[in-house]
């Protein structure tokens, strides 16, 4: 049913409706929503046209690359929103049970560091009944947890267009820093990379390797905190994601470009409501909409 007459002759809304509409306004994607709703993605299609009739208006551009919003779409996207969220708090007041179980999360740790504190905090705020485990690793040996079902779901590192791994959540722009970009003018070039497999550290050196630029490891850690450090004690460049360049390192514009790195948001087959809510804050909150796909 997408919707009651009541005895004024007006139309209730579906709320089931609304939130699939969102959720492909969010993804850009009849697919990815189908995915999130746990749904086919005819179904995701059916219940668009549905919302569209019951409205009489369009509501989603189906024209370009992705999905888009219409004039009336954008018009009832904030208004669906805020339906959606005063529907959750009335359940959420009035439901016998708060959800409760166990979420076991992963990312990279340099993910983890700057985007999910305030996330995962006003997660557990929201829904103390829900623990949540949260591992850091590279993006490699979180996705083998994932597939031995250690990870319920996980924050990845992707190559640009790896469509068939999780959502893209958004797109990392990265650059070369040092604690003098003076360093970049060493030959061979001394690099601060992480061990293999890691994607800022192959991003590095295709560039180099794509310019003729020789380099060599001058300090190879797996963790972030060791990688700032010899970048702050002056042994050499490494590789950080733009929004993570500090103020006291020189960002390097002398070395080749590097090729974005894309943030995906991966659940296991199977996941629970648990994961699913934690899914739905983790995208809402990192999603950048200019770099959706």
């Amino acid at each position: 049913m997408c919707g009651i007459t009541n005895s004024y002759g007006m139309t209730s809304l579906d709320i089931d409706l609304l939130r699939t509409f969102v959720t492909v306004v969010e993804t850009h994607s009849f697919t990815r929503a189908a995915q999130q709703r746990g749904l086919t993605q005819p179904a995701v299609s059916l219940q668009m046209r549905r919302l569209e009739q019951q409205l009489g208006a369009p509501l989603l551009d189906r024209g370009g690359a992705r999905v888009g919003l219409t004039t009336e779409g954008a018009a009832l996207l904030p208004q669906a929103r805020r339906l959606l969220k005063l529907n959750d708090e009335i359940i959420a007041t009035l439901s016998d049970g708060e959800p409760e179980g166990e979420v076991r999360f992963g990312a990279p740790e340099d993910i983890a560091t700057v985007h999910l504190p305030g996330i995962l905090g006003a997660f557990a705020r929201s829904h103390p009944r829900i623990r949540l485990s949260v591992t850091c690793d590279y993006t490699a040996n979180l996705l083998d947890q994932l597939s031995r079902g250690l990870l319920d779901l996980a924050l990845v590192k992707r190559e640009a267009g790896g469509a068939d791994l999780g959502l893209k959540v958004w797109s990392e722009p990265l650059v070369w820093v040092a604690q003098d970009a003076s360093v970049a003018e060493a030959s061979p070039l001394p690099l601060i990379i992480a061990p293999a497999p890691d994607i800022y550290r192959k991003r590095a050196l295709q560039a180099l390797e794509a310019a003729g630029i020789g380099f060599r490891a001058s300090f190879t850690s797996p963790s972030l905190a060791g990688q700032m450090a010899a970048l702050r004690a002056g042994l050499g460049v490494g590789v950080l994601p733009a929004a993570m360049a500090p103020r006291d390192l020189a960002v390097v514009k002398t070395l080749p470009a590097l090729h974005d790195s894309e943030i995906a948001l991966v659940s296991a087959r199977g996941s629970g409501g648990p994961a699913k809510l934690l899914a739905q804050e983790v995208f809402r909150s990192l999603e950048r909409a200019p770099d959706r796909a």
